[in-house]
C-alpha cells in the first residue's frame, strides 16, 4: 500500500511547469522514470505498516539530486524542498 497522491493539492492557480525550462533536467528524469512498467513498482508494495512514499515519487527526487551531484540525504532534502518547480515535477504521477 503506497500513500496516495495528486497534484491537484495546491491551492495556487499557477502552473509551475511553465517557468521551468524544457531543457532542464527535470522533465527528463520525469520522463524516464514514466517509462517504467507500474507492474515494477507494484512488486514492491507491503500490505503491513505504514503506508510508503510512492516508489516512483522517490526515484524521481533521488535521480534528480544524483543529476546535482547530491548524495547526501540531508542535502537531497534540502534541495528538494527549496526547489519548489521540480518538486511538482517529482510528484507528476
Amino acid at each position: 500500500m503506497f500513500k496516495n497522491y495528486t497534484t491537484n493539492q495546491t491551492t495556487l492557480p499557477l502552473d509551475v511547469e511553465q517557468y521551468i525550462p524544457e531543457t532542464d533536467v527535470a522533465f527528463a528524469v520525469n520522463t524516464l522514470v514514466k517509462a517504467i512498467p507500474q507492474a515494477l513498482f507494484n512488486q514492491l508494495e507491503q500490505p503491513l505498516g505504514r503506508p510508503a512514499y510512492h516508489p516512483k515519487i522517490m526515484l524521481k527526487v533521488i535521480l534528480y539530486a544524483y543529476t546535482q551531484r547530491v548524495f547526501s540525504g540531508k542535502k537531497i532534502e534540502m534541495i528538494y524542498f527549496l526547489s519548489a518547480p521540480r518538486e511538482n515535477i517529482a510528484i507528476q504521477p
